[in-house]
């Protein structure tokens, strides 16, 4: 049989026929030139040493009544059900692969597989090579890394990888069928499959068809934002006639109205014989077949008195049609990952019964209605009961929610997530939450600046019992829709057990921290992070206001002093309908961090921001007058800011990793402030190899670091309030810049980068008797294998059939 392939280095396609030579091939010319740049495999591959944690979730759970551990076990199914579209949402290959693992580990335990492979004799070190591959490919849901969006490939050869899945008990015709369809992408890196990105130039990204640059985002940006459509839950293909935007729904079919409306807009007389008009319509045949009898009209009286769910079923309904816009034709379907979506209805709609009130039931009852039909009103419904529904047992949220992995940031990849309350830790984010609004007036810009009311959110402390989705993070402050962020509010969640085994120091000397300063950075590395992390989501990204273009708040502002240049302020403003995310696009996720932990490391400098933390002691730097946490924050935010270059790619300019880029750029203005602030010293390791030394100079925190801090964050907030785009732009990428001496010192990161940890979780169980248990996992890649066997079937044709139907799309 002949595999289909790409060369490493240039891209060029071919044919060979052994599955090992597929893996490692290389065009003629590329052989052939000694200059050709090869990849380096240090960066696409997962090192053996790589740390695997637990995520202790046991204790939490016991605390929980029956009733709230049968609401938490249907949630974590809908969490890690949906998780599943990560897949489809990360490469053309991650379906199979995970379909392939799957099949094989669920084929007999893990240990016994290790004794089998053995047998047919790979080496102890080929097994743990692809043991390592596995754990990684499920810890990120697919074959790209969630935090740096760089590709991952075994770190042993392609015969060998095929001897280890092929030595256990699964089926073996099957385990062969996969692995053809999976192989070559599996171990190909040429230029562009070895990061995400769009366009042919920059990476692949499968919320894209292939064909897809930049400027068909940016056209079907401008064209969602006419018909008030959110990008949210959407995909991008492109074909010969036009455009297709898909919304992620259970429905495949659109609603009468809108196949009416289809055929009004394609100048059809829909009174007549129906198949013969909706045969015209190129719609997909479950749609044909489930309209092929009759045509029901559907009168603007009847939508002007439907409930609200209704209404906005109808004006979606709408909206499923084709249109015509800026010269193009773009249809809007629903049906995307649409078998999947339906699981994860059930498994709402199995949550409601066991809500502890109505206010949970309401909300769950509209996220329902939001995955049945594509609608991001009904998820904004359920986003509002959410808020409303303060200091729950049991925490959860679930959707299309952060853009960061969608290179044109608008796009939301799926999360779900279901913990219990901490409760004494939640007490002490309440007091910060007590004491928000004088806090909010330390921040450095004008009144005018900041939301009209602080809307007092729900902050709590969570114990993370599922979180089904590409990576874990250690804080939300969500929803992320701005319409309610500005008006009606937010919450804010620390996940404390994915802190506790995510953040916690080794016993390795900390890379790039001088000597004088391992041990206090290690000692209190914990706890400065979670003042960051606390400041960061709630005075971050819960501060500043919005002006919008023609409206009785802009008016306000006309003709009064820029805080940046002085000259009357005239906008430019954001336009109506329009958003953060729709107006600043593939910058906003990075910017809007930024501006988080700049408020972080700025407010932590208030001693009573330190007390709520329970940090009220003096300092320990009576010269300096620097907190010990203050000073391991600042010191642990410039740190970050040099490790952030792992997450550069020279060759395509392109940050991979949204908070990466934010420190970097803190780095940069930190660097700019001068005065000896921070230094980044070239030294030479105790290893003999190349290092570098990052310090911050104590007693220059408070006045040199804070005034360059203050400034930034400022201009920050400015252009983002303003709907400043060019002003952003422009000072966000400056020191988002990698100058000649930062690539030099990027050589020396890269060569000391540091793996990051894989995270086991538990899984929640139903006994026969409707009890719900949780089963935990060791902490190690064989841990991680099992949690996916514990959690998912062995096969999911659904799955593959929705990979394959995405193939003549998203292949490059």
């Amino acid at each position: 049989m002949a595999f289909g392939v790409i060369c490493s280095c240039c891209g060029e396609k071919g044919e060979v026929e052994d599955a090992a030579a597929a893996a490692s091939f290389m065009c003629q010319p590329c052989e052939q030139d000694p200059n050709t740049a090869k990849p380096d495999m240090s960066v696409y591959t997962i090192p053996a040493e790589t740390g695997v944690v637990m995520l202790e979730a046991a204790k939490a759970f016991a605390t929980l009544t029956p009733k709230e551990q049968a609401y938490a076990h249907a949630l974590a199914k809908a969490d890690w059900d949906g998780a599943k579209i990560c897949l489809l949402q990360c490469s053309p290959e991650s379906p199979y692969i995970f379909a392939l693992l799957m099949l094989v580990f669920s084929a007999q335990p893990v240990e016994a597989l290790v004794s089998m492979s053995s047998a047919k004799g790979l080496s102890d070190e080929e097994v743990c090579q692809a043991l390592m591959y596995c754990a990684a490919f499920f810890g990120n849901m697919g074959n790209y890394k969630s935090f740096g969006d760089t590709k991952f490939v075994p770190s042993l050869a392609a015969d060998k990888m095929l001897a280890f899945l092929s030595a256990g008990a699964a089926d073996g015709a099957k385990v062969d069928r996969l692995w053809r369809r999976c192989v070559v992408r599996m171990y190909s890196l040429p230029p562009r499959q070895r990061q995400l990105g769009l366009g042919r130039a920059n990476g692949i990204s499968t919320y894209f068809s292939a064909n897809c640059e930049a400027a068909d985002a940016d056209l079907a940006g401008r064209f969602l934002t006419s018909i008030g459509l959110s990008p949210y839950n959407t995909r991008l293909f492109k074909g010969d006639d036009g455009y297709t935007v898909l919304l992620a729904s259970a429905e495949e079919q659109a609603a009468v109205a809108g196949i009416l409306a289809e055929a009004r807009s394609a100048g059809l007389d829909a009174s007549k014989a129906v198949p013969a008009w909706l045969a015209n319509l190129d719609l997909p045949a479950s749609m044909a077949a489930a309209f092929g009898a009759v045509a029901v009209d559907i009168s603007d009286g009847e939508a002007a008195g439907a409930g609200a769910g209704e209404a906005e079923a109808r004006a979606l309904d709408g909206l499923c049609r084709a249109h015509s816009f800026e010269g193009h034709t773009i249809r809007v379907r629903r049906g995307d990952y649409a078998p999947i979506m339906a699981r994860v209805v059930g498994w709402l709609e199995a949550a409601i019964p066991h809500a502890a009130d109505q206010t949970q039931a309401a909300m769950l009852e509209a996220y329902a209605t939001s995955f049945r039909e594509g609608s991001i009103e009904a998820h904004k419904r359920g986003s509002r009961h959410w808020i409303r529904d303060k200091g729950p047992a049991v925490e959860s949220y679930i959707g299309f929610i952060e853009s960061y992995r969608d290179p044109s940031g608008s796009r939301g990849e799926w999360e779900g997530f279901v913990a219990c309350v901490n409760r004494e830790v939640s007490r002490k984010f309440q007091t910060l939450v007590d004491g928000a609004e004088e806090m909010l007036k330390l921040m450095p810009w004008p009144r005018a600046f900041e939301k009209d009311q602080f809307l007092r959110p729900d902050f709590t402390s969570l114990e993370v019992l599922s979180f089904g989705s590409s990576g874990v993070p250690a804080g939300i402050n969500i929803p992320n829709y701005d319409d309610i962020r500005q008006s009606e509010g937010f919450k804010n969640v620390s996940l404390g057990n994915v802190l506790q085994a995510s953040y916690g120091a080794g016993e390795k000397p900390v890379s790039f921290v001088a000597e004088a300063d391992q041990a206090l950075f290690k000692a209190l590395k914990g706890e400065a992070f979670e003042v960051q992390v606390g400041i960061h989501e709630l005075l971050g990204h819960g501060s500043g206001k919005l002006y919008h273009a023609n409206t009785a708040d802009a008016a306000t502002l006309h003709g009064t002093p820029h805080p940046l240049t002085g000259e009357p302020i005239s906008g430019p403003f954001y336009a109506a309908g329009a958003t953060w995310d729709s107006t600043f696009g593939r910058l906003a996720s990075a910017y809007e961090e930024c501006r988080a932990e700049c408020a972080g490391i700025y407010l932590c400098l208030e001693p009573s921001v330190l007390t709520i933390f329970g940090h009220a002691d003096a300092p320990a730097s009576e010269v300096a007058q620097v907190h010990d946490i203050t000073y391991i924050n600042w010191l642990l935010m410039v740190r970050a800011g040099l490790t952030g270059l792992e997450f550069y790619t020279p060759e395509t300019r392109e940050w991979r990793q949204a908070h990466m880029r934010a420190r970097f750029a803190i780095l940069r203005v930190l660097l700019e402030a001068g005065e000896g602030l921070v230094t980044l010293t070239r030294t030479t390791g105790a290893d003999g190899r190349p290092d570098v030394t990052a310090t911050i100079e104590r007693a220059l925190i408070k006045t040199v670091g804070k005034e360059a801090i203050r400034k930034f964050l400022l201009a920050l907030q400015v252009h983002k309030s303003l709907g400043d785009l060019a002003g952003g732009t422009a000072l966000f990428e400056k020191y988002s810049l990698v100058s000649d001496e930062l690539m030099a010192i990027r050589t020396i990161v890269m060569a000391r980068k540091e793996p990051r940890k894989l995270l086991v979780q538990p899984v929640l169980t139903a006994a026969l008797d409707g009890s719900i248990g949780i089963k935990q996992f060791e902490p190690t890649p064989a841990g991680m294998i099992e949690s996916f066997v514990a959690r998912f079937p062995a096969e999911d044709d659904a799955l593959l059939a929705l990979a394959d139907k995405d193939q003549p799309h998203v292949l490059d």
